[in-house]
């Protein structure tokens, strides 16, 4: 009789998202997602020593920081989707295996091969555990209400990781070795796998017919392509380099697309962009993604050569963007109950929108209590959307697509972030670039070198020197700061564009009662015979 009582609670425990335990279930998620965010820039500030240590070319140094993100943003819907099939928890402790076999190759590597294919690695890692985080936190908390409040968690966390990066990775590079930013996350995920075997709960999605191998290959290989392209794009490369992997990219996600279509049981059920509520969460996590990693690579190019501060200035200055995200995650939960998706998302835009405008009074000189407002209206209100937007996306989608609506949920936070870089770096271009046609006293050639960016402009000042060098690096810095604010106008305009789109989204967080039907003893003591 007790061992049948038991078995009974234990199945209530897990229908009902492992009880008790489902708060210790989302500090093990978050700890996974803190590594993943943290691991997509750490590495941005040991660039210098690894380029010091390696001698990479220039295109090897290019993979060695790109191919991490587009490795993850290439695989999340195939392992998303496969986690539906096989088992997320599954999937995400095969995750952590991985992540942290690839940390110790990369932090032990010898040359940039070694180091691409590494972060590579870490790359599939990333997309098998990011996906599932999002999934079994579906499964945990059934209860919308507590939902919203974990969600809110998890994306703090997420904002932290952002933040945690470079502030780690200096930290580690003066005391140690550039691969000591790899090492890091071996004891952690030594500790992830077992509690996460121990405490995860396994779910899976409905299970009908076979995973379709085929359309999961057509469509990280499309999103790689696609993601290269728009990469290339960001950094000023047009070129058939650049534009064959678009074109091929974008080929097979709409061939993928008319093969879901088609088929009995697909891979990703495309229905689910019929809803609305879930097809405008999906474009305004891209809206709110292209504004915020363009703003935020802008910014810091700003702070660092118009105002001349140092990196670990820079960061502490973007600071308050990140404590400010935080702020706005822990209170999401609440503020979705009282004001619902619709107004939340539409107010998390508009309050963007304001802070971006309010950063139209940067200039030349430095004005830290204007750059400290916008940058907390910033994280506020992009927080706020972001929040806003995952939490109906998932909400909408059925709990056996729970991976595969994660998968979509965060490939689009990666394209908005890689069109977000190309469209805006375009933008600030176009702007920059015609006012030093006709520096006086500069030659045509240093003009046109100037023209590709401010760092290279002042390099060409410095060569120049004299009054000529001295004209050149004052236009430079001028043009900059127009460009910076017909970037940031642009960005008003489609910060308002999502607002608008967000009116789409349900009035009210409609949150149902979660029923848990318990197996009568007879029903349990009968599966386990059956076993």
């Amino acid at each position: 009789m007790s061992g049948t009582t038991t078995a009974a609670a234990a199945l209530r425990r897990r229908a009902a998202g492992a009880g008790a335990n489902r708060w210790v279930v989302l500090v093990v998620l978050c700890v996974s997602l803190l590594l993943v965010a943290v691991d997509a820039t750490v590495l941005h500030v040991a660039v210098p020593a690894v380029t010091e240590d390696l001698r990479p070319g220039a295109i090897e140094l290019l993979w060695i920081v790109d191919v991490y993100p587009l490795v993850c943003a290439s695989l999340l819907i195939l392992f998303g989707t496969l986690g539906d099939k096989v088992g997320r928890r599954r999937v995400l402790l095969l995750g952590y295996a991985l992540f942290g076999v690839a940390s110790g190759v990369a932090a032990l590597a010898d040359n940039a091969q070694v180091l691409i294919l590494a972060r590579a690695l870490l790359g599939v890692g990333g997309a098998m555990i990011m996906p599932a985080t999002l999934s079994i936190l579906r499964q945990v908390f059934p209860d919308r209400r507590e939902r919203a409040l974990a969600i809110g968690i998890w994306s703090a966390v997420a904002a932290v990781g952002a933040a945690v990066g470079p502030l780690l990775g200096g930290f580690l590079l003066e005391h140690f070795w550039w691969g000591s930013v790899f090492l890091v996350n071996i004891p952690l995920m030594l500790v992830s796998l077992p509690v996460g075997r121990l405490l995860l709960p396994e779910s899976k999605g409905s299970g009908q017919g076979p995973w379709d191998v085929v359309g999961a290959l057509m469509a990280a290989a499309g999103l790689f392509g696609v993601v290269l392209g728009v990469k290339r794009l960001g950094g000023g490369e047009i070129d058939e380099i650049t534009a064959v992997p678009l074109v091929v990219g974008a080929v097979l996600l709409v061939l993928f697309v008319r093969r879901q279509r088609r088929r009995t049981h697909p891979l990703v059920d495309l229905r689910m962009f019929a809803r609305p509520a879930f097809s405008t969460s999906v474009c305004c996590i891209v809206l709110a993604m292209l504004a915020l990693v363009g703003l935020e690579l802008i910014a810091a190019q700003y702070l660092q050569l118009v105002l001349g501060l140092s990196p670990l200035e820079t960061g502490l200055r973007l600071l308050p963007l990140t404590v400010a995200a935080m702020a706005s995650g822990l209170a999401g939960a609440r503020m979705l109950r009282r004001f619902g998706p619709r107004r939340m998302v539409c107010f998390g835009f508009c309050l963007t929108a304001v802070a971006v405008l309010t950063l139209l009074g940067m200039g030349g000189e430095d004005n830290a209590p204007l750059l400290l407002f916008g940058f907390v209206l910033l994280g506020f209100g992009l927080e706020t959307t972001l929040f806003g937007a995952y939490e109906s996306m998932l909400s909408e989608a059925p709990p056996e697509q729970a991976g595969g609506a994660a998968a979509i949920g965060e490939t689009s936070y990666q394209l908005g972030a890689g069109i977000g870089i190309a469209l805006l770096g375009s933008v600030m271009n176009a702007a920059y670039t015609p006012g030093l046609s006709s520096v006086q006293g500069v030659p045509a050639s240093a003009s046109a070198a100037a023209g590709h960016s401010l760092g290279e402009a002042y390099e060409v000042a410095g060569r120049l020197g004299g009054s000529a060098g001295e004209a050149l690096r004052r236009t430079a810095r001028d043009c900059f700061v127009h460009g910076l604010h017909v970037t940031l106008l642009v960005s008003a305009g489609l910060l308002l564009l999502g607002a608008v789109m967000a009116l789409r989204l349900p009035r009210v967080m409609q949150c149902e009662a979660v029923q848990v039907e318990v197996p009568a003893p007879r029903d349990v003591m009968e599966s386990r015979v059956s076993a």
